[in-house]
This record gives structure tokens, sequence and C-alpha cells, in this order.
């Protein structure tokens, strides 16, 4: 934290400085930029999402992974919004290196990466050292070494990409996903599905962003090949029909699968009818330019005991035959004192809410605070920054069941209660609420 705030002192300076140079934008202006970048990865690394498959390695794409990026300068700051098609986001070792860059190079002192949680993407916590990816898995190690810079890359495009530009947000209540947890009744889920959309001044497509939970487990489980499961069919029927790039930022989806109904179990299908949704409430959305712009964002990173305990030999013995010993050992060493998750906290506007956790959380964290949270509108991302492993609620906790034993959640029980009540605070915090409360 203290080398992030660094960076932020520095990057403040070198904006001012820029701006008396340039005579720069208006820091009343509202300026968006998009890009995309392919960032699938060679065949041979094993693939993320599904335990049963140990160390299977991929032999194949069906379809591309792609990093998609949003820039947002409001006021005298800026964001970065990227979704990508991998399992869970960069990891802390990924996101130094991203933030350092994006800040230096770019003046970018806020971002969200986060992943879609697709079960058909590479492994990307192996690390070069023996033990833990070394000499078994090479072309792994080299793909994460490589990944934070083909990040870094698709960031600094959509920044080069700024324009003047509008704002519309819609939401819809929908019925495209199911609790796979609860055997409670009524089950719970989160049904909203939020789209941002972005115009330059005279109305042409920027972005559009799409918010939804559900798992994207659409894809055969045997199929040992890349995929995008249902998001990448989303934001490939969005962007056909609109003339636009889309981002998909994952929910709060710990808990949540797709909901197809009467139709197939199948990613495509699946992912063109959410677009169908996104495509009607992004046409409906009236885009604006804001009265008052602004980009405010906080960090807080968490450090919870673990449920389990991976230093006992017998223990982290399960977890190698359960998954596979290298990635156990690399969990070992980041879970095995304390697990840190990282929560981000960003407000736009001071009427547009985003928050994103590292990790998967049950629908009902993200439900409670977008209704606890007095802004126009609230977004939730999971997957965001880190990856945590699962965060049940407290409920969920007591009945147990995958996602909420310790065998996958390994924070301790009302970690995602504090997280989304920090979360809450630090919304009214930006928005000046608590100006006048006492901070040691």
């Amino acid at each position: 934290m203290r080398e992030l705030k660094s960076i932020c002192l520095l990057v403040a300076a070198m904006a001012g400085l820029a701006a008396a140079r340039a005579g720069a934008a208006d820091i009343r202006d509202f300026r968006v930029g998009a890009a995309d970048k392919d960032i699938t990865p060679p065949v041979g690394i094993p693939m993320w999402g599904y335990g049963a498959r140990h160390d299977a390695l991929s032999d194949g794409t069906l379809d591309p992974l792609m990093a998609k990026a949003i820039v947002i300068a409001a006021g005298s700051d800026k964001v970065a919004l990227v979704g990508i098609d991998l399992g869970r986001g960069p990891t802390e070792a990924m996101l130094k290196t991203i933030r350092r860059e994006i800040a230096l190079q770019a003046g970018i002192r806020h971002v969200l990466v986060t992943g879609s949680h697709t079960h058909h993407g590479p492994v990307i916590e192996l690390v070069d050292e023996p033990g833990l990816g070394k000499g078994k898995f090479d072309v792994a190690v080299a793909y994460a070494q490589k990944l934070p810079q083909l990040l870094i890359e698709v960031i600094k495009a959509a920044d080069k990409d700024l324009r003047p530009a509008k704002l519309g947000v819609a939401t819809e209540s929908v019925n495209l996903n199911r609790n796979r947890h609860t055997k409670r009744e009524p089950k719970a889920t989160d049904p909203m599905l939020a789209v941002l959309r972005f115009d330059d001044l005279a109305e042409r497509p920027i972005a559009v962003l799409v918010n939804f939970a559900a798992h994207p487990v659409m894809t055969q489980e045997k199929i040992l090949k890349y995929s995008a499961d249902y998001p990448g069919f989303t934001k490939n029927k969005v962007e056909a029909e609109l003339s636009t790039k889309c981002v998909f930022m994952q929910g709060a989806a710990g808990d949540m699968s797709p909901n197809p109904g009467a139709g197939p179990w199948e990613p495509k299908s699946f992912g063109e009818m959410v677009a169908g949704h996104v495509i009607a409430l992004a046409r409906s959305a009236k885009t604006e330019t804001p009265s008052q712009p602004s980009v405010k964002g906080m960090v807080d990173t968490f450090h919870f005991k673990t449920r389990v305990d991976l230093k006992d030999r017998r223990v982290a013995g399960v977890f190698e035959r359960s998954y596979f010993p290298e990635i156990t050992r690399n969990y070992v060493k980041l879970y095995g004192e304390s697990l840190a998750t990282e929560l981000n906290t960003v407000l736009i506007n001071g009427e547009l809410a985003l928050v994103g956790g590292s990790g998967e959380f049950f629908c009902n964290h993200a439900n409670r605070l977008k209704a606890r949270s007095y802004v126009k509108h609230t977004l939730f991302f999971g997957y965001c920054n880190g990856h945590g492993m699962y965060f049940p609620t407290i409920e969920a906790a007591s009945e147990g069941g995958y996602g909420a034993d310790p065998g996958v959640s390994f924070a301790e029980i009302g970690a995602g209660e504090r997280m989304m009540d920090k979360a809450l605070f630090n919304i009214y915090l930006l928005q000046g609420k608590f100006a006048r409360e006492r901070r040691d």
C-alpha cells in the first residue's frame, strides 16, 4: 500500500505538470476511450476452473480470449475498467506491475481488472520457481509473465482513444441466473443486468459495459480448449449489433449459475440471449454529458484468518490430490499465513459507484450493498484485482455446501460482510458525507 500511495503521489504531480504544459483538457471534461486485445495463450497450459482436471494441459482454442478496456477520465483523475476472459483477476504481483506502469505512462491511478470466470482459460498462478511451476509448466510460467504487459497495452490503447463523451445507464431485472448453492426457499439471486453506454458528443458509440452475475460454465468440462464461454458470445453479438466495443464485468457469481430456461445448456445460445437484453438496454439508455464529472477511488487490503491450515502437510496433501501439487504449493505460499484480499471502490460523477472484490462473492453481498448504497447506481464486480476464493454470506456458511465450506472458502466467516461494510462506508466517504468525521 505504501508503494501504491507513492505511485499515486508521483502520478498526481506528473499530471499537474502535463496539464500546465499543454493546457490539457478542461478538468470539467468527461472523456472515455476503449480498446481490446487478444490475450489467448499458447496451448500446453493447465486449464483453470475444474479441480477434477488436475494438471491436464490445454490442446487448442474454441474461441479467442480477449481483454477489453474502458478508460474514463473525469475531473483530475482516471480509472481503467478491464474485462478479461480468464478465470480470475490478475495476481498481486501482476497488479503491482500493471498499476506502476499505467500510472507512470498514462496517469491512471485506479484500475479494476475483472476476470469473467470462464472455466476454459489458463492457470495464471504458476511462477518461475522450482516446485511452483518452473521446469514442468514453463509455458504457463511464460504466459503469466507476459500477461501484465498485455493488459498494460490494452489499457494504454484505451487511454489514447480518450475523447469527450456522454454516459447512459440502464438496468433490468432478468431471470437469467439461478442459485446453485442454497436449498432454502426462496433462493436468492441477483437479477440485475446493468449496462453502461458510452457515446461521443456526436452520439457515435464508444463502448458498452455489461455487469451480470452467472458462472461461465456452459462449455463441456471435458473439452480442453480455451473459450470465453457465454460472455464471449454476449460480447460478440452486442458488438456486431451496436458497432461498438463491449466489456463484460462479472458480478457476485459465487452462487450464481446461468438460467437458460427452456433453452439448451450451451454457451452460444445463452450468451446471445443475454446479449439481446443488453442490446435493448443499451438502446434505451439516454446518454448525457455529466454536469459535474469526477473520478474518485479507494483501495483497501484485508488480511483474513484462513479456515484451513494449508501448512499442515496432511491438509496440503488433500489439496494436492484434489487439484495438483504445483498450484497447491502456490496457494500455500499465498494463503498459508492469512488471506490477503483487495477491495476497490470507485465513484464516478458522484452518482455511479463501482465496487470490485477479489474473489467469488455470493450474490446477497452485492444485493445488500446495492440496497444500502444511496447513490443512483451501484455495480459490483467479482473476481476483481485478484482472487481470494469464495466469500459466502454468513448464513450461507452456516448452511454449508460447495462454495461455503472451508475446502474452497478460505477466508474466515463474515469476511465478505466486512468488505461490503467498508465498501458502503467508502461510497459515502467519496461523496463527502463523512467529511467532518475524524480519521486517524
